[in-house]
């Protein structure tokens, strides 16, 4: 019994030590910190494969509240229970409250100085990168045919072009997919969820769409 104690504590504590450093470490916040994420829960420690980190990451970027913090909760929950994703949801967001904390007071001072500028647009341009980076990501796993297309383009053009609500878009998403399996099965046309990958060359496909 003491050593199944041990060994959840251990590994709680190695749940808080990973999300403490993706904590700090990433600009951007949200979408932007998935790719650390996936560095190290999934190439690092491999808690969790391929697959199911895109899974997580799909329902914590459609559920309310800030992306990694939800994938933070997800995982730790995964992992530890809640007890874990206590540890983690309490390390990815500790260290950033308190260094917005200390800049709440330093901003007055540095807010007009032109080296504070040039460094925040610098970081404005690999935040952009790494926003496009995971749409390619997106793309590449999730446009699998005609109908995936359509609905990904529809769903951009509604975005850009008209004042829906996000949140229809989301709730529409899954609806259009199980309409279109559904009407593919009906037909006796093939389905397909997902692209097949071979243990030759696994690549990580998952949303690290990123606002």
């Amino acid at each position: 019994m003491n050593h199944a104690v041990t060994r959840q504590m251990k590994l709680i504590f190695n749940i808080f030590g990973v999300f403490l450093k993706i904590g700090p470490s990433t600009f951007g916040g949200g979408y932007a910190m998935i790719a650390t994420i996936e560095q190290e829960i999934v190439c690092k420690k491999r808690w969790m494969n391929e697959k199911e980190m895109g899974d997580m990451v799909s329902v914590s970027g459609s559920a309310p509240g800030g992306v990694a913090v939800n994938c933070a909760a997800f995982i730790g929950y995964r992992l530890g229970g809640v007890p874990g994703a206590v540890a983690a949801v309490t390390a990815i967001t500790l260290p950033t409250f308190f260094i917005v904390f200390i800049l709440s007071f330093l901003s007055a001072a540095f807010k007009d100085n032109a080296k504070v500028e040039a460094a925040l647009k610098g970081i404005h341009a690999a935040v952009i990168s790494l926003i496009i980076l995971a749409a390619f990501k997106m793309w590449k796993s999730s446009v699998l045919d005609a109908a995936t297309l359509v609905i990904a383009a529809s769903t951009v053009a509604l975005l850009l072009f008209t004042g829906i609500h996000s949140f229809y878009l989301i709730l529409g998403g899954p609806i259009a997919g199980i309409a279109v399996v559904l009407f593919k099965r009906r037909w006796g046309l093939p389905v397909r969820t997902e692209k097949k990958q071979t243990e030759a060359k696994r690549e990580l496909h998952f949303p690290e769409y990123y606002i």
